[in-house]
């Protein structure tokens, strides 16, 4: 008997790359790089307007000691709702084709999947760019141009909070998704 392709083992005959669920990650993986897009271009105009990636430590609100809100951490915010909200728009309507529920239902649901990948990048970002943190960027990163720790923090929270969103939202934002397409392609067989 001849050996399985590792590409074909399961008791799925379907072809690894031709699942369902593969197509989806690829496809979510496309949209999440038009976000990571947003999400950079949202952060380099947000932070020229406020005079560079140098002022982006500066606080807006101090809370006390080292503790502040920082312009930096705006940033973060507001670049990860306009991507996450283009993002639900385009996995909508290409990589999650024909989902049925109400727009805002499923945004606050994708919203509120994206914000467990926001923290785990938002936690990324900070211990990339704080001084005091232990993986703080040294060498080659400085606060300006292509070198800004800013910016590369930025990216770094951004590919390590994607896995995150991708399984929780495929488990709940877009589960009903998936069930349909499981009950079409098996009514597709039985015919």
């Amino acid at each position: 008997m001849p050996m399985k392709c590792w590409c074909q083992m399961s008791s799925d005959s379907t072809p690894f790359f031709k699942r369902a669920w593969v197509m989806q990650f690829v496809k979510f993986g496309l949209v999440g790089a038009s976000g990571v897009v947003v999400n950079m271009l949202i952060a380099f105009v947000m932070n020229k307007a406020n005079g560079g990636a140098a002022n982006a430590r500066d606080p807006v609100i101090s809370l006390g000691g080292d503790l502040a809100i920082r312009y930096s951490y705006i940033v973060y915010v507001v670049a990860f709702v306009i991507a996450n909200t283009t993002n639900y728009q385009l996995n909508r309507w290409w990589t999650f084709k024909g989902t049925q529920r109400a727009w805002w239902r499923g945004w606050l649901m994708f919203f509120a999947s994206g914000i467990a990948g926001a923290v785990v990048g938002f936690v990324v970002k900070v211990a990339l760019t704080h001084p005091g943190s232990p993986i703080y960027l040294t060498g080659w990163f400085n606060d300006t141009g292509l070198h800004a720790r800013e910016y590369w923090g930025q990216l770094a929270g951004v590919l390590v909070g994607t896995p995150v969103n991708f399984l929780i939202n495929r488990r709940v934002t877009f589960k009903h998704h998936a069930a349909e397409v499981a009950s079409q392609r098996s009514a597709g067989q039985e015919s």
